[in-house]
């Protein structure tokens, strides 16, 4: 499965999720309005936070070593084992923990402890929402891209679906229940075609405990938590700047963008975790991943450039399009986020090597230093320039991040040995 065939095939799936998404946009736009915008991607970004202890942490572990083991049954079936069992206790942890805290959940990221019912939605369900994001980190290490595919097709149309109905008829609380369930629902059908395929049972998800395995995705947790705490509490702790600096409304017209951001580049985030993870994780010798990163930025690189350029082109009929006369001010945020995306996908292909070869120092120190410089930025920046200027500290951001990649990962890449990830993690 080379990278042009694997773009095409999720080409696919990510036609159906950017037309669900973009479809999503105006429902929500019409019926929650800005600052209703606003209060999603806070709770969105609680859900990652969160997610990340029910076993979420280790689904880019699961990738790798899934990928990494292509030629030994035995051991894939240990990690599953572990990681499935791992997954199952840790999410009914979270899910009781969450349940007894969910009005003080709901002041923190809703200012609103009466929404504070969304959060026991997401404790009943948390179980079946980590156990989709395994079996997704399954077939994706194993290669199954026409599976993995059709689970992701499913998963959007059921995101829409459900979405739509609550939202129409619920508004904002509604919306907020879609985001906590319909992960849950999705796993039925993600079990259902893992269990078509000769090499899984229901059996390879629980299981005892293997100790070398759980050492190996220690490293993948640890990444995993940091990334989680990182990213979205950078995201809500901007999404607050602006609030309480510019108006709920401004943090409204910063998510609309991020969530246009989201969909059209999804085909480049989605081919870099489908292809590049699973296959530099397979990779040996520094040469190789080096070859492997620049096929990377021939192909992705000038996509997502040129996507970003028809975007702001055509910022005027997308806002109108997929929004409402409320949202007109998000026509302002075009110009820095096109370019930051442009960058962030630049700097992220040669991340997506400390992912694959468990680079864990190195990756902690990198994300959490990018959380720290795009707040700081983004307080600067908006206190000087206005609302406009958080696009352009998150491309300032993303600039700082991409010559830390060359510096830290690529240029390094002539002297790597596969051997010596082992003693990182």
């Amino acid at each position: 499965m080379n990278l042009v065939r694997t773009s095409l095939l999720n080409g696919v799936a990510v036609a159906i999720k950017m037309l669900t998404l973009l479809g999503l946009n105006k429902v929500l736009a019409v019926y929650v309005g800005p600052a209703g915008y606003a209060a999603i991607g806070q709770f969105q970004n609680a859900l990652q936070m969160i997610t990340t202890f029910t076993g979420g942490a280790i689904s880019n572990g699961v990738v790798k070593y899934t990928a990494q083991y292509h030629d030994s049954p035995d051991r894939q079936l240990k990690l599953w084992r572990t990681a499935g069992t791992v997954t199952i206790a840790s999410s009914i942890l979270v899910g009781v923990l969450v349940a007894l805290l969910h009005r003080q959940l709901a002041l923190i990221f809703l200012k609103d402890e009466n929404l504070g019912s969304v959060f026991f939605w997401f404790a009943g369900g948390v179980v079946f929402f980590s156990l989709n994001t395994l079996l997704l980190a399954i077939l994706n290490g194993r290669k199954e891209i026409l599976l993995y595919v059709t689970a992701n097709i499913v998963g959007s149309l059921l995101s829409f679906g459900v979405t739509f109905y609550l939202a129409t008829q619920y508004g904002l609380f509604g919306a907020l229940i879609a985001l906590v369930i319909y992960q849950s629902i999705s796993f039925v059908v993600t079990l259902f075609l893992c269990l078509r395929v000769k090499w899984f049972s229901i059996g390879s998800l629980f299981g005892s405990l293997d100790k070398t395995t759980l050492r190996n995705l220690s490293g993948y947790f640890l990444m995993a938590v940091v990334s989680a705490a990182c990213v979205p509490l950078g995201q809500i702790l901007v999404r607050n700047h602006l609030g309480n600096t510019l108006g709920w409304e401004v943090a409204g017209y910063w998510e609309a963008m991020l969530r246009l951001s989201t969909a059209y580049l999804l085909l480049v985030t989605t081919t870099l975790s489908v292809y590049y993870l699973p296959r530099l994780s397979e990779m040996k010798t520094g040469g190789e991943i080096k070859a492997e990163v620049l096929d990377g930025y021939r192909l992705i690189l000038p996509v997502a450039a040129v996507t970003g350029l028809l975007m702001y082109l055509l910022r005027d009929p997308i806002v109108s399009i997929l929004f409402t006369s409320e949202f007109y001010p998000v026509r302002d945020l075009f110009s820095g986020q096109v370019v930051g995306d442009s960058l962030k996908i630049c700097s992220w292909i040669m991340a997506y090597v400390m992912l694959s070869k468990a680079m864990v120092k190195l990756f902690i120190i990198t994300e959490v230093l990018s959380c720290v410089s795009f707040y700081i930025l983004s307080v600067i920046f908006t206190d000087t320039w206005g609302m406009a200027a958080v696009t352009w500290a998150y491309a300032a951001n993303y600039a700082l991040y991409s010559v830390i990649m060359y510096v830290f990962v690529y240029r390094k890449l002539d002297d790597y040995s596969d051997s010596e990830t082992e003693t990182q993690a």
